[in-house]
């Protein structure tokens, strides 16, 4: 996701944005944009929120647009994370004589300082430089699924729940309708839209049997092609269960363990995709599904799923948390108590044994909806 805009004697003259892949780039769209308003861009600056491209692909090099628009200065929000690419936009630019100025970035994992950039004004004071970091921050997490999946070519995953202040997510018996709000509901839905797939586990199916799409009829955003993912160690899962007998099934993979039944794994491949894994060689690992959550996300990366949601129970959420696979988390509270042991717990597994293990959250912000509350953050310390 990319968007641009051009600027002359401090008036906007062009905006443009990546609509497609395929389609023209954000800067190509700011320069047209321009054009068609009769303004010349020539001694312009561009501003844009990721580096501009600089190799043929769909598209030609975006670093030849702005060139042959006669762009003075370019402002950059953040490096492409792509090794093959990061920074060689950049070069192309400077040796043509534009002058280039980034704000902060992220490549390859690293963060990159503003005040680092030794192309930046001289004169600008330090302390100057915190709302320009800030954006450049806000521009790496406009692709920060991208960028991981890009690096790391695993894809970003996020465990999603809804819970009530004492943190359950279902009555000992497993009713849990509806303990968050619509508009609590309607967001998490809008999750489900952005990612690339949705994984639970099969005593989600078996309980409440899902459907897991992503077709609000409330909402304009469609997501036809999401993934549906079933951790089913034993090949559990019901032939009339949603996920396998109504007409989204090609979208569902069933991933059993090695020991699964061989009539019943046959009998779900013959109306979805049916994954066997290895057995998980992590301790921390969900013992009770013992896939190998590792080879899962590789397979899932190598298929070019970029996000996952994860919307287990206790147990398939413990597994991704405890086992360091989780990069954010999407926690929904609602303004009630459930209490009771046997309530099943939104976080279960075995937990840690002493504090200084605890697991930390950063970037941690607060939303309201409605009579809830939604935190979202990314796992682990402060890098």
């Amino acid at each position: 996701m990319v968007g641009a805009v051009l600027v002359k004697s401090r008036k906007i003259i062009g905006q443009g944005w990546h609509r497609r892949a395929g389609g023209p780039h954000a800067e190509v769209e700011a320069i047209r944009d321009a054009q068609r308003r009769g303004h010349n861009p020539r001694g312009a600056t561009l501003y844009v929120t990721l580096e501009p491209c600089s190799t043929r692909g769909r598209t030609p090099p975006c670093t030849d647009a702005i060139k042959s628009a006669g762009i003075k200065r370019v402002v950059v929000g953040a490096i492409d994370p792509n090794p093959k690419h990061a920074g060689k936009g950049f070069k192309i630019l400077r040796r043509a004589g534009i002058k280039v100025t980034l704000l902060g970035a992220w490549e390859g994992g690293a963060r990159h300082s503003v005040r680092a950039d030794p192309h930046l004004d001289r004169q600008r004071r330090a302390e100057d430089c915190a709302p320009y970091q800030k954006i450049g921050d806000d521009c790496a997490r406009l692709n920060e699924t991208f960028n991981h999946w890009i690096v790391h070519r695993t894809p970003l995953v996020t465990v999603k729940a809804a819970m009530t202040l004492d943190g359950k997510i279902a009555t000992a018996s497993g009713e849990s309708k509806w303990i968050t709000g619509e508009k609590a509901r309607a967001y998490a839905m809008r999750l489900r839209q952005g990612a690339d797939a949705v994984l639970v586990g099969v005593n989600t199916i078996l309980v409440d049997d899902p459907s897991l799409t992503a077709r609000n009829p409330k909402s304009a955003i469609r997501n036809p092609k999401l993934r549906r993912i079933v951790l089913d160690t034993r090949a559990r899962t019901p032939l009339k269960s949603k996920v396998v007998s109504d007409e989204h099934a090609v979208l569902t993979t069933i991933v059993v363990g090695k020991a699964a039944p061989k009539g019943r794994v046959a009998a779900l491949a013959r109306r979805v995709k049916v994954l066997v894994a290895p057995t998980a060689r992590s301790k921390i690992e969900n013992r009770k599904s013992k896939i190998g959550l590792r080879w899962l996300l590789k397979k899932l990366g190598r298929e070019n799923v970029t996000s996952l949601l994860v919307e287990g129970g206790g147990e398939v959420n413990a597994s991704f948390l405890l086992g360091g696979f989780a990069h954010r988390v999407a926690f929904f509270y609602s303004p009630n108590i459930l209490c009771g042991r046997d309530a099943r717990k939104a976080v279960a597994g075995d937990g840690i044994r002493r504090l200084e293990e605890i697991m930390q959250l950063r970037e941690v912000e607060w939303r309201r909806l409605g009579p809830d509350l939604l935190l979202t953050a990314r796992v682990g310390p402060a890098s």
